[in-house]
C-alpha cells in the first residue's frame, strides 16, 4: 500500500515520518521549495552586527511528556529550551493599562481585575443548569455560565491571541468540545476541570535553541520520499486509489491524504467533489502581521515579567497583543535587549493588518511606547512578516466542512490539516501521529 500526501507543513512532515517509521511506503509533495508551512524562525542581524531570533509563525509548543519523548526520538532534546517561570503571567489591557490576569482562586478572589459581580457568577456557576443548544458560539457559551466581563477581558483577548478569531463567531464544539463534556458530565464547567486537573498530564511550553522550525527541519531531513518544488497539478480518483500528477511526473497512490489549507484543497477536488470545494472556499482565514521590535533594556521601563499583554477587542487598541519573546525564552536577543513580537490583524483587526509598512511600524511603536513606558524615539531593529491567509476559523462553515470530510473518506481521501479536528502545534502532531497508526494496521485497507 502506497499513501500520497500532498503538504510539507507540520501536519504533513509528522504524518510522512510516522508512516517511514512504520514501514509504510509513502510519497510527499510539497509546491515549495521549503518544508514547515506557517513555521519559520530567522536568524536576523542588528545594525550593529547584533543577532536575533525571530519566529515568523507559532512562537512555541505546548506538549506532555509523551511529545517530549517523540522529540527525543528526533534527536531535538538537546536544543529545547523550555520558557521561564515568569511567563507564566498572563497581561491584559485595562484602565489604560496592562494588568496580570488572576492565575488561580486567590488571585481571582482578592484581586481587583474582576468585578465581584463576575466573582459571584464564577462562583454560581457549579450550580448553572442550563445546556448548550445547537450551533453555540464561544462567546454565548461563557456568558450563559459566567458574565459578560468574562468574555470581554478574558476569552475574547484569549481567542484572538490562538484563533486570531472573534468568541462570537467560533463554536465552541469545533474549538473546546471539552467545556461541552464538563457541561454534560459534572453539570459544570469548574466541576470538570477539577476533576480532571489531577489526570491530566502536565503540559509545558517549550521551543528549540534556533527556534520551532528546528522541528520541521528535522522531520524533514529524515525523510526519504519528499519532493520540493514539486506543485500537484491534479489528482484523479481510479477503480482502487488515487492517481497523483505532480510537475514531477505521475504516481498512483493507495490512499491520498491533503495536508495542506483550504484554497490548495479545493483546487484540487473541485472536479471530483464540487459540494466539498464550495465548502472549503467558505473557511475564514483572517491575515495577520508579525512585528518584531528590539529595544535598549535601559529604555523600557516596564519589567516585561510575563508571557505578554493581549489586547480585548473593547478596549479598541490597534494591535491585537505583544508577546515578550526574550521574556520567555533565552537567545532571543542580547542580554542588554528586549525583543517584543506584536501580532496585528485577526477578525478584529484585519484591515490594520494590510496597512502599509511604515504606517505599521509607526503604531506599533507608539503602542509600546504608551503601554511599556520606551523612551527610545524608535526601535534599535525592526522588521515584519506578512500572513495573508493566518488561522482558518473555526465557526459554522467548518461544520460543513467535517461533513464533507467524512463523506470523501469512503473514498481513501483523508484530510490532516489545521482545518480539520484541531490548529494548535501539539493537535497538529497529535492528529498526524494517530492518523499513521491507523494507517499502518492490516485493518486499514478496507477502512476508509
Amino acid at each position: 500500500m502506497t499513501i500520497g500526501i500532498i503538504g510539507a507543513g507540520i501536519s504533513g512532515l509528522t504524518l510522512a515520518y510516522e508512516l517511514q517509521e512504520r514501514g509504510v511506503d509513502y510519497h510527499l509533495w510539497e509546491a515549495s521549495d521549503r518544508t514547515g508551512g506557517y513555521i519559520g524562525s530567522e536568524r536576523a542581524t542588528g545594525p550593529d552586527g547584533q543577532h536575533y531570533l525571530r519566529e515568523l509563525g507559532p512562537n512555541s509548543l505546548l506538549g506532555d511528556a509523551d511529545l517530549l519523548l517523540w522529540l527525543d526520538k528526533l534527536g531535538l532534546t538537546p536544543a529545547l529550551t523550555f520558557s521561564k517561570p515568569v511567563s507564566k503571567a498572563r497581561f491584559i489591557f485595562r484602565d489604560g493599562q496592562y494588568r496580570q490576569l488572576p492565575s488561580g482562586p486567590p488571585s481571582l478572589l482578592f484581586g481587583t481585575f474582576f468585578s465581584w459581580k463576575t466573582k459571584l457568577a464564577i462562583f454560581r456557576e457549579r450550580n448553572n443548569k442550563t445546556k448548550s443548544p445547537e450551533g453555540e458560539t464561544l462567546g454565548q457559551f461563557f456568558r450563559r455560565r459566567f458574565s459578560n466581563e468574562i468574555v470581554d477581558y478574558a476569552l475574547a483577548p484569549f481567542v484572538a491571541g490562538i484563533y486570531a478569531g472573534d468568541p462570537d463567531q467560533l463554536l465552541v464544539s469545533e474549538t473546546f468540545p471539552v467545556l461541552l463534556d464538563y457541561e454534560n458530565e459534572y453539570g459544570s464547567v469548574l466541576r470538570g476541570l477539577i476533576k480532571n486537573q489531577s489526570s491530566a498530564g502536565r503540559r509545558q511550553s517549550f521551543s528549540f535553541r534556533e527556534g520551532m522550525q528546528m522541528l520541521t527541519d528535522a522531520l524533514a531531513a529524515r525523510l526519504t520520499n519528499l519532493s520540493l518544488s514539486d506543485p500537484v497539478k491534479r489528482i484523479s480518483r481510479t477503480s482502487d486509489g488515487w492517481q497523483i500528477e505532480a510537475q514531477s511526473g505521475t504516481k498512483p497512490v493507495d490512499k491520498l491524504i491533503l495536508a495542506v489549507g483550504t484554497d490548495a484543497a479545493a483546487r484540487l477536488v473541485a472536479a471530483d467533489y464540487p459540494a466539498f470545494a464550495d465548502a472549503l472556499h467558505a473557511v475564514q482565514y483572517p491575515p495577520m502581521t508579525a512585528v518584531h521590535s528590539v529595544y535598549k533594556r535601559a529604555d523600557v521601563r516596564h519589567l516585561l515579567n510575563g508571557f505578554g499583554g493581549l489586547n480585548p477587542k473593547v478596549e479598541d487598541r490597534f494591535a491585537a497583543g505583544h508577546i515578550w519573546s526574550s521574556s520567555i525564552f533565552e537567545g532571543r536577543c542580547p542580554d542588554d535587549e528586549v525583543l517584543i513580537t506584536t501580532m496585528v490583524g485577526g477578525q478584529a483587526g484585519a484591515q490594520k493588518a494590510q496597512l502599509a509598512d511604515d504606517v505599521l511600524f509607526e503604531n506599533v511603536h507608539q503602542e509600546l511606547v504608551s503601554s511599556f513606558g520606551i523612551t527610545a524615539t524608535k526601535p534599535v531593529f525592526r522588521k515584519l512578516t506578512r500572513w495573508k491567509r493566518a488561522i482558518p476559523q473555526y465557526n459554522a462553515q467548518i461544520v460543513t466542512v467535517k461533513q464533507q470530510v467524512e463523506a470523501v473518506e469512503k473514498d481513501d481521501l483523508l484530510v490532516c490539516a489545521n482545518w480539520y479536528k484541531g490548529v494548535s502545534l501539539s493537535d497538529r502532531i497529535t492528529r498526524a501521529r494517530q492518523l499513521a497508526k491507523e494507517l499502518s494496521q492490516p485493518s486499514a485497507i478496507n477502512k476508509f
